[in-house]
């Protein structure tokens, strides 16, 4: 199949006739994959430059060096999440050996108050524990930032695509409880324990992911009809999936698609940057068009989820 690919900026340029006709075409991409090549989406190359700059650097350091970041204990969600400690089939209720891979995890930016149930900052609003490292902070902090603004560019043609009003979701997502997740995929050198992958099959729990793999390299796979098919990796492009809120929110219209890394023996070294937008902590996602859906509240099923994963 020829993987689809979306023009956001062409999207946002558009009128009349022509953006309905791109909106049916973004429809029909959540409808039949959940993912899609994002071109046109004005993020600075020089931000997303630097942005690898330090996470290349985060990563090359020793282990001995990146605990003294690592999280304080299982399901504590911002900071250094090292090999072996996370296996994400668990979340779709399969038992397999922890993903070959490590991570870096920041949250969101500011600290919003009075949301009357207190998980909310003690999970999503933990503080992110930085490494101490030139730049480090900043970079993170600005990539942040873009992808931000980015998510709620795509939310807003996410609307139209659904015959809502642009700013249909922005009542959802004024404290975004979103987090950024810097993966490092070790070089594998012979072969992986019996279903074992770089991260397992899965499918992601909030309303979107952008995700910007590092140029050259592949291994994201999604399943379409019990076939895993290569997610490709263009230049200048990011890759934005849907996660289960959005599935639920479009009651099934639009699909959470599973999706991995696979492992392999003798692959070399993959990174990846992983923006997962998450609608406020207490937002209330309700199926759209239908009465029938239940109700799930935005932060605890984060929350549930997260912790379901960690080894």
């Amino acid at each position: 199949m020829e993987f689809p690919k979306f023009d956001l900026k062409k999207f946002e340029k558009s009128e009349g006739v022509q953006r309905q006709k791109l909106s049916v075409q973004l429809d029909n991409i959540c409808r039949n994959t959940g993912f899609l090549v994002l071109d046109g989406h004005g993020v600075p190359n020089e931000i997303i430059a630097t942005q690898w700059k330090v996470v290349s650097n985060f990563f090359a350091l020793p282990n001995a060096k990146k605990q003294e970041v690592a999280v304080p204990y299982a399901g504590y969600p911002y900071g250094w999440i090292g090999p072996n400690k996370e296996a994400l089939a668990a979340s779709k209720g399969e038992k397999t050996p922890p993903d070959l891979k490590e991570s870096f995890n920041g949250g969101p930016l500011s600290i919003p108050v009075g949301i009357k149930d207190a998980r909310a900052y003690e999970f999503c609003y933990k503080p992110t524990i930085w490494p101490q490292m030139d730049g480090f902070k900043e970079a993170w902090c600005e990539y942040y930032c873009e992808m931000e603004g980015l998510a709620k560019r795509v939310m807003s043609a996410f609307a139209e695509a659904l015959d809502l009003q642009p700013n249909f979701f922005d009542g959802y997502i004024k404290n975004p409880i979103s987090a950024l997740r810097a993966l490092n995929y070790p070089a594998t050198t012979e072969m992986t324990e019996e279903g074992q992958q770089r991260a397992g099959a899965h499918t992601d729990y909030g309303s979107l992911t952008i995700l910007l793999p590092q140029p050259g390299t592949s291994g994201l796979q999604i399943n379409q009809n019990g076939n895993w098919l290569d997610v490709p990796v263009e230049e200048n492009c990011f890759i934005i999936n849907l996660g289960d809120l959005m599935e639920l929110w479009t009651s099934g219209r639009w699909v959470s698609t599973l999706h991995r890394v696979v492992a392999k023996p003798h692959q070399a070294q993959r990174k990846s940057l992983a923006f997962f937008h998450q609608p406020d902590w207490d937002a209330e996602i309700t199926p759209i068009r239908s009465r029938d859906g239940s109700t799930v509240l935005s932060g605890p099923y984060l929350m549930n989820k997260f912790i379901s994963t960690n080894v």
